[in-house]
């Protein structure tokens, strides 16, 4: 197998909540694969990754709203419509929209057609990462033109997208490869595994550098108010990742233990969590840092003496697959306190490599943290521990291995000829 110039399909680009997603074009690119970027939103980050910036495929933006280029989406169905792929591809949409009648699956068909005109030619292959929206254009636009597509799935695209979808969309792509055994899990309960394989992500480990010393929080309990001991948690403020129940536990600890959270991330949420805060009158220990870039991101990791992250399944269904900045948090040497839900507990080992309680349960996510802030020896133990699993078991490198096959690129890890 050789590799063929691939197209990316991504819900859009570059995002700062993506890092995986841009380690493994970088990566892959690195490795020889000619990759053209396809985006249906344009960039709402005001930041951006270094790792961005290593980036060199070309990008191509798709339509967000088809009503704002009208002609461009007219121009695609006008070239559309002579493909041989064409009837087949109507016939699939038609199916799609009578099961899903919503302005999305319109604007999918646009966006597909748009892509089917406007791909240059030596692309020959359609990559999805996620598999609802992404999935959906990259369907269309394989079937149009004649072309094998293949998907990565994550987390919400698996837990907010129908059975039936998911079942046709699996089915009908060439290979697909997931994040995390709970994934493949749910995918073989609803007969969707077949073509599915695990590939973890993993974290480019040598974007990290090693772990810090910690000399001066080695033996901080939080019973000194001039050194209150640094909680940090990365995430965006929405429904799943938990904050409303991070702060009811933070709420529960006793007065005299003194701390400060430092949250990074942007969201929704953050004007109500803020709200929330000031009600449970915590807001001056808790700073609010908005979207950073991966830098600022590594140096707080650093920083810290705790990372926590209470991730929950919100009222869509949708929760967090295996967050990467777990594995982030705990390539710094930092103890890792977050829920027993979905794939988190395939990284943290509770009692080794950190610490595991249940989602939505304030009163049990408080004590863990008291007893984390209270016993430094604890964290220490568990953040070395933590560390050490990333880098031996959660590297980028296999996976990037395994796909790189995929897409027909030479082993990296073979020896020169």
């Amino acid at each position: 197998m050789t590799a063929v110039p691939v197209a990316f399909v991504l819900k859009g680009y570059p995002r700062l909540s993506e890092t995986f997603i841009a380690q493994e074009i970088a990566a892959l690119e690195a490795l020889g694969l000619d990759i053209l970027i396809v985006s249906l939103r344009h960039p709402t980050d005001k930041k951006r990754h270094a790792l961005n910036d290593r980036i060199k495929a070309p990008l191509l933006y798709l339509p967000e709203y088809l009503y704002q280029e009208p002609l461009r989406v007219l121009r695609g169905w006008w070239h559309a419509r002579r493909l041989p792929g064409y009837g087949a591809t109507l016939r699939l949409w038609w199916r799609d929209l009578l099961r899903d009648p919503s302005p999305n699956r319109g604007r999918r068909l646009g966006q597909a057609l748009v892509l089917a005109a406007e791909l240059p030619p030596r692309y020959r292959h359609i990559h999805a990462h996620f598999v609802h929206t992404p999935g959906s254009v990259a369907r269309y636009a394989a079937h149009l033109l004649g072309l094998p597509w293949t998907a990565s799935a994550h987390a919400r695209d698996l837990w907010t997208t129908p059975a039936w979808e998911k079942q046709e969309k699996f089915a009908d792509c060439q290979w697909a490869v997931t994040c995390n055994a709970h994934n493949i899990t749910h995918l073989r309960s609803i007969h969707a595994a077949a073509k599915v394989s695990l590939v973890y992500h993993g974290i480019d480990t040598s974007r990290f550098p090693p772990p810090p010393e910690r000399i001066e929080q080695a033996n901080n309990d939080g019973s000194r108010a001039e050194t209150p001991l640094h909680l940090v948690s990365v995430g965006r403020a929405v429904a799943k990742k938990g904050y409303d129940t991070l702060l009811d536990a933070l709420a529960l600890l006793p007065p005299g233990l003194h701390w400060r959270l430092e949250h990074i991330g942007g969201g929704p949420l953050l004007p109500q969590l803020r709200q929330q805060a000031e009600k449970l009158g915590l807001a001056e220990r808790i700073t609010w840092r908005g979207a950073q870039a991966q830098d600022a991101v590594i140096a707080a990791y650093r920083a810290a003496d705790l990372f926590v992250l209470a991730s929950r399944q919100d009222q869509d269904g949708d929760m967090d697959g295996l967050p990467n900045v777990l594995m982030e948090a705990q390539s710094q040497g930092l103890a890792c306190l977050a829920t027993h839900i979905s794939a988190i507990p395939e990284l943290i080992e509770p009692e080794r490599t950190g610490l595991l309680v249940p989602p939505e349960d304030p009163a049990a996510l408080a004590a863990a943290l008291r007893r984390l802030i209270e016993q430094p020896a604890l964290r220490q133990a568990l953040g070395a521990a933590g560390a050490e699993r990333v880098r031996s078991q959660f590297s980028m490198q296999a996976g990037i291995a395994e796909l790189a096959r995929r897409f027909g690129l030479p082993d990296p890890g073979a020896a020169p000829c």
